[in-house]
């Protein structure tokens, strides 16, 4: 059976938004230069400075971002990776949790061990299980990025794995493998001449709330500004890098509109992680740096009113928070949905899929780690 989510007639979405939950980071992981994962490590955690270019009394110079991309270490996406990071961290997290509950300390009760979520997902696509576990479509994802690759390039135009290596290049030459402090000179100017590498991941994962829905949501972060502050009431001043060719001109709609839809998805990006800042690095459409803008995440809706309006930001809260309410509602017991929607149409579905078992998206020492937290939990409870 397959259940419908209506998205004709928006402007029911429309009005104050619904109530927001901080996202406030609990766990964080690394995939270091091999992509290797690193469950509770910082280990490719980078930290933003920006390259210097254009300044007074400087000799002119953009950097070209298009160098070094024969020597591209690209990592093989074509490995279906599941929930596995996600989760071997989350169990990572709850086996630090039972060690400091059987050592004593005070604060920590079996209880509390165990993350509570209704969605637990990473940029995500399939669904199992209510209170869920949400992966993105693998094989979807792969036919996308072979379409997009084969395409060719209009005359003038870079082609889709160049333009997928600028970004890549411009967070190489815009961040530190330290904090400022302890890095040298030569490593700060030496940056252009790295060989790029996307294996090297930072990673992280924060409690937060759309309405009446709680979520545990992980998302890789490019870089933080100054320091990772480590007490979990402050915010950290995360920033995420984009690249982008220069948004025309905005008083013409059609450049407004364009832009503004770029907008969309670097604010929802950020903003349901608590990202606060946005660095777009614009370039020549030959891949030439010519200057870094700072978007402040939680003003980007403001501005989009302020411009065309070609979309809202509390109608995207809100439609967000409906969605999840009906997906709750939709997904009961064991099994693998499917949430689908086809090009163009107005509905997103949701139905139950035969052709992925269970096994294949939570890892059996996950299965085994819960079902022993939930006995600890039944124990406890027993107990009193």
């Amino acid at each position: 059976m397959t259940s419908t989510f209506d998205l004709t007639h928006l402007d029911r979405f429309a009005g104050t938004s619904t109530s927001i939950r901080r996202p406030r980071e609990f766990a964080h992981f690394s995939y270091d230069d091999t992509h290797t994962l690193k469950p509770l490590s910082a280990e490719s955690l980078s930290y933003y400075y920006p390259p210097v270019f254009g300044a007074p009394g400087v000799e002119e110079h953009r950097p070209d971002l298009s160098a070094g991309f024969k020597t591209f270490r690209q990592r093989d996406d074509s490995v279906d990776e599941h929930l596995d990071g996600l989760l071997d961290t989350l169990q990572a997290y709850e086996e630090a949790l039972l060690v400091k509950m059987e050592g004593g300390e005070d604060e920590v009760v079996v209880a509390n061990v165990r993350v509570k979520a209704d969605v637990v997902t990473w940029r995500a696509h399939k669904l199992t299980q209510a209170r869920s576990f949400i992966e993105e479509n693998q094989a979807y994802k792969a036919a996308q990025r072979r379409s997009q690759n084969s395409q060719q390039p209009r005359r003038g135009e870079a082609s889709q794995e160049m333009m997928q290596y600028w970004g890549y290049k411009f967070e190489c030459i815009s961040t530190l493998q330290a904090p400022w402090a302890d890095t040298t000179r030569a490593d700060i100017e030496s940056r252009e001449t790295l060989i790029v590498s996307n294996n090297p991941q930072y990673c992280f994962m924060v409690r937060t709330g759309i309405g009446a829905t709680s979520l545990a949501l992980a998302g890789e972060v490019d870089c933080v500004l100054g320091e990772k502050k480590e007490r979990p009431d402050q915010p950290i001043p995360w920033i995420e890098l984009k690249t982008s060719a220069e948004p025309g001109n905005l008083s013409n709609l059609r450049d407004a509109v364009k832009y503004e839809r770029k907008l969309l998805r670097y604010w929802a990006q950020s903003f349901l992680l608590g990202v606060p800042k946005i660095m777009v690095g614009y370039r020549t459409p030959d891949g030439f740096l010519t200057r870094i803008a700072e978007l402040e995440t939680q003003r980007i809706p403001a501005q989009v009113k302020r411009g065309a309006h070609t979309w809202d930001g509390n109608l995207c809260i809100n439609l967000t928070a409906a969605f999840l309410d009906f997906l709750t509602q939709t997904v009961v017991g064991d099994g693998v949905w499917r949430i689908r929607r086809w090009k163009n149409w107005r509905m997103i579905e949701v139905f139950k899929t035969e052709e992925v078992v269970m096994e294949n998206i939570l890892k059996q020492s996950f299965r085994t780690h819960r079902e022993k937290l939930r006995e600890l939990e039944s124990a406890a409870a027993l107990a009193k």
